[in-house]
C-alpha cells in the first residue's frame, strides 16, 4: 500500500514527502499546480521523499516542462540515489543543489 505523499509551501521553498509512484504522483502534480503559479524561481526541496519509482521521475520532468513553458527557472534540492540512478537510466538530467 502506498503512501501519501503531499508537497506543502514552507518559506518559499516546495517541500515534497512521501512516496512518488503511480498512485500517488497524480494527485501530488495537482496539489503543486496553485502552489507553482505565483512564484519565480520554482525551489523544490526532495529530501523527505521516502520512496520513489519512475513516475517519481515523471513527476519531476512534468515540473521541468511546466518552469520551461512559463519561463521560470526551477532548481530541485535533496534528490535521493534512488532518484538519480533512476533518472540516469532514463537519460533524464536533473541538476541537483
Amino acid at each position: 500500500m502506498s503512501k501519501a505523499a503531499i508537497i506543502a509551501d514552507e518559506k518559499g521553498q516546495l517541500i515534497v514527502s512521501g512516496e512518488l509512484n503511480f498512485a500517488t504522483i497524480v494527485g501530488l502534480w495537482k496539489q503543486s499546480l496553485p502552489l507553482l503559479t505565483n512564484r519565480s524561481p520554482i525551489d523544490i526541496d526532495l529530501s523527505q521523499v521516502t520512496l520513489s519509482n519512475s513516475a517519481g521521475i515523471a513527476l519531476l520532468i512534468e515540473w521541468l516542462k511546466y518552469a520551461k513553458q512559463n519561463n521560470k527557472a526551477i532548481t530541485f534540492h535533496g534528490i535521493s540515489a534512488q532518484l538519480q540512478s533512476i533518472a540516469a537510466v532514463a537519460g533524464v538530467a536533473l541538476s541537483s543543489h
